[in-house]
């Protein structure tokens, strides 16, 4: 018996999803707050892509996730407005004598008129439309949070490429200044100099790993999981965004998401209009049962028609209401109409600055912060320059890299917005 019950036992902790083992880059189950488990997505200790980022993220991002279930809630409400009522079975007593009772048993069927059933339908299915639009606007929000987070990873891990890089640097310039010094040719203070900004780099490079670690488990959020496992991000950082022409972006925002969702709340709204309209139009009820007469003892037939006199009520309050939001929902698309044309703009003229900041320092700019460094650095080391012009060239060239590493992460995150506007990825990027 034992035996049989401990079996038992096993078996349902095997076929528990909460307890299910699984392998790298499968659903796992954790144990939340209030003690339930809930599906987390691990991806792989490797290298990930970008569209590896987007893939997990997109099948297993909760807030996507709650997008498709009220997507398919609001579903069902189509079945719904279109049941038909359902009828009444009514039994009525008259006289509690056995001899002179009459007994009537009857069916009653609503019959809905003024087109009801049919409004009730369209109203419904504008939801769902309503609901779809939503869906896609979620998407195409994950999908640019996705993409500003993997750059943000890129750029923290170039960043931190060049911490490390600016360190060795720094310890190269102490170590030529002690030699100098040694060799009596400059003062102890350039030595002091050196190791100074050798500590400053070693802080650039701490503040660099944690900002590579926050940009990581942003990254991860998306698609639930609070413990990076990835090694790195794979990605063309310096290949700039492509740049799409304006008039492009006009006849592209008349699709967007929140244009869109919008111009659906707006039918929506006229669709309940009209299902408002339709109750003002009273039912008619129609009656058929029979009624047994225990006195003349003989069964008679009943029919009945009744239908409501709309003397009081004619619904013209949630009429009035119907009509003042749907006027509601008509400012609003004109509303965001406005503020998408606003934030497009935004975005493709921060994409544009972007794009010509970054291409102006890679070819202009860093090529001639490298080499004045590399000449002070060889000067120094020659005793023609002290080690003041050593650090000034240091600094001016890492400045403008690190100006460098922003511009291209303000173009990415400019073309994660755009992308997110307009609800669909741009065009292939270009350098």
């Amino acid at each position: 018996m034992y035996r049989y019950f401990f079996a038992l036992g096993m078996a349902a902790v095997a076929l528990t999803p909460a307890f299910a083992q699984t392998v790298d880059g499968a659903t796992r189950a954790f144990p939340n707050h209030a003690g339930a488990y809930s599906a987390r997505t691990v991806e792989p200790a490797t290298p990930i892509t970008l569209n590896q980022a987007l893939t997990l993220a997109l099948g297993a991002n909760a807030e996507l996730s709650a997008a498709r279930n009220e997507a398919r809630a609001v579903d069902a409400t189509i079945q719904q407005a279109g049941a038909s009522p359902n009828p009444e079975l009514s039994w009525l007593m008259e006289d509690t004598r056995r001899d002179t009772r009459t007994t009537t048993v009857q069916l009653n069927q609503a019959i809905e008129l003024g087109g009801k059933r049919a409004a009730r339908i369209t109203a419904a299915s504008r939801t769902f439309d309503a609901a779809n639009a939503d869906l896609d606007a979620k998407n195409a929000d994950i999908r640019a949070a996705v993409m500003t987070a993997f750059f943000d990873v890129l750029t923290a891990q170039e960043r931190l490429r060049l911490a490390d890089a600016s360190l060795l640097l720094a310890q190269r310039g102490t170590h030529v200044a002690a030699r100098r010094v040694a060799a009596g040719k400059v003062s102890p203070v350039e030595e002091t100099r050196a190791r100074v900004a050798e500590a400053n780099m070693r802080l650039e490079l701490g503040q660099a790993k944690n900002e590579l670690g926050n940009a990581r488990r942003r990254l991860t959020a998306s698609w639930g999981n609070p413990a990076p496992r990835f090694v790195q991000a794979e990605g063309a950082l310096e290949t700039l965004p492509h740049l799409p022409a304006w008039s492009d972006l006009e006849i592209r925002s008349a699709q967007a998401p929140a244009i869109t969702r919008a111009r659906l709340e707006f039918e929506r709204r006229q669709a309940m209009a009209e299902v408002e309209n339709s109750r003002r139009t009273p039912d008619m009820t129609v009656s058929l049962g029979v009624k047994r007469d225990q006195e003349l003892g003989r069964n008679q037939a009943v029919v009945g028609l009744s239908i409501p006199f709309p003397l009081f009520d004619r619904n013209q309050g949630n009429m009035l209401e119907a009509l003042r939001r749907t006027d509601k929902a008509r400012d609003e698309l004109a509303a965001s109409e406005i503020r998408l044309d606003g934030e497009l703009a935004q975005a493709w003229a921060q994409l544009k600055n972007a794009r010509q900041e970054a291409q102006a320092l890679q070819s202009e700019i860093l090529p001639g912060a490298q080499s004045a460094y590399d000449a002070a650095t060889k000067g120094f080391e020659f005793g023609k320059f002290n080690f003041l012009d050593v650090l000034e060239a240091q600094r001016t060239f890492l400045q403008a890299r690190a100006q460098y590493l922003r511009s291209l992460s303000e173009a990415h995150r400019a073309a994660a917005e755009i992308d997110r506007l307009l609800g669909t990825p741009l065009p292939a990027i270009t350098q």
